[in-house]
């Protein structure tokens, strides 16, 4: 049935009209004939330039089975667009064509990109604040684990999903690659049927405004799976070049070159400067670029990496050495996988749910990001979340919720450490918006005071009136405290400058202060 239906949604891409129009940062595909002898996926070279008039792209297509072909292309701007084709078969080249790039639809901000050096934005400038989580397997289930993983992500706080391109999974409905007459996979031949299934589940993660955080070689061989990363140099690149083909039109995909890559033992350092070399060269729209470390880190510094993808949980919960990776690689910095919250006897498997939230609001207080995963020893419908998707069973979700709320009325150019000497967990903007969080500390009171910004000193004079709103970050309360608050001594040197007052707190952990100068404060979510 399930292959039916992905046949059926194939034929409907071939047969039906041309839109009329595609929406800014939508996806126009053009369908074409051409030879379907010998073996399209190696032997047909398949490109075309769209233009409007004042900028060029060039796009490479792609075999998609029975002997069609497909060109994909996301206008970034609105208008009338024209296309010509190219390819070494007569039949494929010089086919043209144009379409109507309309406004984009509501929840549509376009593709995701690096904004002030170590935050997120949408191309059209809206703030992207990473909530997200890991699902590795969730696209190779049946379709009622996979419609229920939907339907999870859609109530929950997670706007971005790190999912596995090559399946982890003992026997999924799809493989990637066809197999030969000896039942081996065929390293030159594609499963259009798997992709038509992976597009269609990208797609829907994009209608919910979630990003697919795409991982295209991971270690896992439990399954007898070593196939996948025993490719040779061909054999990689070619998957590469067709990965990118078909997904980039896509404006929710992230590249994600690999899960604890250096457990990838048939690839060197080389190998994946080459694989970002390959991606970047292919990829007309620059989507977002990263590598999960284990065993060891690559260099996140270098040009084709746009932001460092950290497996490390007891980095995080060291408010330090969070600030200390934003000095070394000043670029975005995503901790992924921060170990997960569950209860099985596994190191990275055991974390409370206040552990976990903790991790997030050090991380977020250091001016970094922080992903979540879930494995419980006896999940809802028998799946762990993180393995392979479903339900959620854990405690964090609302609460990081909570701090989505937080961080989406805050600054929109993303949140900086500034606690330059005292090491107290103060994060935000300097003389304008300040987090404070007391992580598992329980006090009663707090003396008011903000840090110097050793680099933004004249942003804190005497006299400048503060709100504060008190946070619980478990309970998820907002309770705004019934003063304003002034800086009482004049700011002349390194030290915290002590306010008029204290603030009373409730005595118990996971409590954080939002404070905010006064004139800029414009009521925010309570």
């Amino acid at each position: 049935m399930r292959i039916l239906a992905c046949a059926l949604l194939a034929s409907l891409i071939l047969t039906g009209p041309a839109p009329a129009a595609v929406e800014q940062w939508g996806v126009f595909e053009a369908s074409l004939t051409g030879p379907a002898d010998r073996n399209p996926f190696v032997d047909t070279q398949l490109s075309a330039d769209f233009t409007n008039g004042h900028q060029t792209i060039s796009v490479h297509g792609f075999y998609d089975g029975g002997g069609v072909y497909r060109i994909r292309f996301m206008p970034p701007e609105q208008g009338r667009w024209t296309y010509r084709t190219s390819s070494n078969h007569p039949e494929l080249a010089g086919k043209t064509g144009s379409f109507d790039c309309s406004a984009p639809s509501p929840g549509n901000h376009g593709p995701v990109r690096v904004s002030h050096v170590y935050h997120f934005a949408y191309a059209d400038g809206t703030p992207f604040v990473c909530i997200g989580t890991t699902c590795y397997a969730w696209a190779h289930e049946p379709d009622a684990i996979e419609d229920q993983t939907l339907a999870t992500l859609k109530e929950s706080p997670f706007d971005k999903v790190r999912m596995c391109l090559i399946p982890s999974l003992a026997d999924p409905v799809f493989w990637p690659y066809q197999r030969d007459a000896d039942g081996k996979f065929d390293p030159t031949r594609f499963n259009p049927d798997y992709f038509h299934h992976l597009e269609h589940r990208i797609q829907q993660l994009a209608d919910q405004g979630v990003q697919a955080d795409l991982i295209l070689f991971h270690p896992y061989k439990k399954f007898a799976m070593s196939f996948f990363d025993r490719l040779d140099d061909a054999g990689d690149d070619l998957y590469l070049h067709y990965v990118v083909a078909r997904l980039a039109a896509y404006r929710n995909v992230w590249w994600s070159l690999a899960n604890e890559y250096g457990q990838v033992k048939h690839k060197t350092d080389s190998d994946w400067d080459h694989f970002f070399q390959v991606i970047q060269a292919d990829d007309p729209y620059q989507h977002l670029r990263s590598i999960h470390n284990a065993a060891k880190f690559y260099d996140p510094n270098k040009p084709w990496v746009t932001h460092a993808c950290i497996q490390n949980g007891s980095a995080v919960a060291d408010f330090g050495r969070a600030v200390l990776y934003r000095d070394l690689c000043p670029k975005p910095i995503v901790y992924d996988e921060v170990c997960y919250e569950g209860d099985i006897d596994r190191r990275w498997g055991k974390l409370s749910a206040e552990e976990l939230v903790m991790r997030f609001w050090l991380g977020t207080i250091g001016g970094t990001y922080v992903g979540h995963g879930e494995v419980y020893s006896h999940p809802p419908l028998g799946i762990d979340w993180t393995a392979g998707g479903g339900k959620l069973a854990g405690q964090s979700p609302p609460r990081l919720a909570f701090l989505r709320a937080i961080l989406e009325s805050g600054p929109a150019d993303g949140i900086e450490p500034i606690d330059e000497f005292y090491q107290t967990h103060y994060g935000g903007k300097a003389g304008q918006y300040y987090l404070v969080y007391f992580g598992k500390d329980s006090p009663a009171r707090w003396r008011f005071m903000l840090p110097q910004d050793p680099p933004h000193k004249t942003a804190l004079a005497a006299g400048m009136p503060f709100h504060v709103d008190v946070l619980d970050t478990w309970n998820m309360t907002i309770t705004p405290v019934d003063k304003i608050y002034t800086l009482a001594k004049p700011i002349d040197s390194d030290f915290p400058a002590e306010g008029d007052a204290t603030v009373q707190l409730p005595g118990r952990p996971y409590i954080a202060l939002r404070i905010v100068h006064w004139p800029d404060f414009s009521g925010h979510d309570r």
